[in-house]
């Protein structure tokens, strides 16, 4: 080695900490050592995974097949899990061969982007976005495009903004209804024009469709698939099984599309992962295929949290919440607090209110900069009552509105 070079790769040393992870792990370790922190960071539901899913990895733990690896695409009965599931909440029949089990919906995203991205292929990238996205496109030799759209249009870009960001560069976009970080909604109408207009320009979309199942109010997330069929061949589902069954920790995600993308991902995780735990595997057949009460049951305390954060947080002059109809988050308008001074310092970003909240407020939320642009905050509701109005509360109670 060189004296002059560079111990990492340079693609490597230029990814950004999950900020997501970052705050929550800072607020456990505040916690560790005795402060009462209450966080809101981490995207992650409180409630345990649902027993049957729980009995059926226990089954699955003890049958010496599952001791052993299974093909790299996953377990056929899960592929074909994936593929009536696909059918029958995004509109979309496909084979199971057409369908990938993966370790969480991250590495989704990460394979499908590696898939279909090469060096110097823009990709339009919505924002606010999840914090992954634009280090993933990066990873690939992309390059992210953002396309802001403010509390003012509920965070949901239009397809006139979509169209002043293309150029001859532009290879894909990424979709997300419902949205972290902000839980917008595109109506079926949004949906259906983004997705013509993807297909007008021979644009491939990549859309994540983790929090599918958790809308509210009546809104229904409308596949960009079901909304324009003919958009299927271009375009690349991703989803999984942890934020709607509680099952995180269980790291069971999966990617749907064309037979050509499939194969070529199937060969990337072949040399990336191989298969995923088959235990994991077998307790994600029995969310897919089994009683779907549990789901019920915790969507309807999201949709209470989500009213008391959204009337609580609006009690505060210069926050500005709008209502979110589907995830677990809350993204709070925060222009109006920065520049002021509170308790002897004067943030000018949300990353520095975000740490003078977390220090004189004992309460973890993430900032804006971790999403897109500065001047926000995301606060989840996925969290137990008592601590989401508690913490809330202390918030209120720092800029004076208790």
């Amino acid at each position: 080695m060189t004296a002059d070079s560079a111990r990492i790769a340079r693609r490597i040393a230029a990814i950004a900490e999950s900020a997501t992870l970052k705050v929550d792990a800072r607020a456990k370790a505040l916690k560790a050592a005795g402060r009462p922190v209450i966080s809101y960071a981490a995207g992650e539901p409180d409630f345990p995974t649902p027993e049957h899913i729980v009995e059926a990895a226990v089954a699955a733990a003890r049958d010496p097949k599952n001791h052993r690896y299974t093909p790299a695409a996953g377990l056929p009965e899960l592929r074909e899990a994936v593929a009536e599931k696909t059918a029958r909440d995004s509109g979309l029949t496909v084979p199971a061969s057409q369908v990938i089990i993966t370790n969480g919906g991250k590495q989704a995203v990460f394979q499908a982007v590696a898939t279909i991205v090469d060096e110097g292929d823009e990709v339009l990238l919505p924002s606010p976005y999840w914090t992954t996205y634009p280090e993933v496109i990066r990873l690939a030799g992309g390059v992210p495009v953002d396309v802001f759209a403010g509390a003012d249009q509920d965070y949901l870009v239009t397809v006139e903004q979509l169209e002043a960001a293309r150029t001859p560069r532009t290879k894909a976009m990424l979709f997300v209804s419902p949205s972290n970080p902000t839980g917008s909604v595109y109506s079926p109408e949004q949906t259906k024009a983004i997705g013509e207009w993807a297909l007008q320009h021979g644009i491939w979309v990549i859309s994540d469709e983790i929090y599918q199942a958790l809308t509210y109010d009546g809104a229904r997330a409308v596949s960009i698939v079901e909304a324009v069929p003919e958009l299927a061949e271009q375009t690349i589902l991703v989803n999984g099984v942890a934020k709607t069954y509680a099952m995180t920790g269980w790291r069971v995600g999966w990617m749907v599309g064309p037979t050509d993308v499939i194969a070529a991902a199937s060969n990337l995780q072949s040399h990336l992962s191989s298969n995923v735990a088959n235990i994991s595997q077998r307790a994600a057949i029995a969310a897919l295929t089994g009683p779907q009460d549990a789901v019920a049951t915790m969507r309807e305390a999201f949709d209470r949290r989500r009213k008391v954060a959204v009337a609580e947080l609006n009690r505060i002059p210069g926050m500005i919440t709008p209502t979110p109809t589907g995830a677990f988050y809350v993204y709070v308008d925060v222009a109006g607090l920065l520049g002021r001074e509170w308790k002897g310092s004067t943030p000018t970003s949300s990353l520095e209110l975000a740490d003078l909240i977390l220090e004189h407020a004992e309460v973890a939320a993430v900032p804006g900069e971790a999403f897109g642009p500065s001047g926000y905050l995301r606060f989840s509701y996925a969290l137990g009552d008592a601590d989401l109005l508690e913490g809330i509360q202390r918030v209120q109670a720092l800029f004076g509105t208790r």
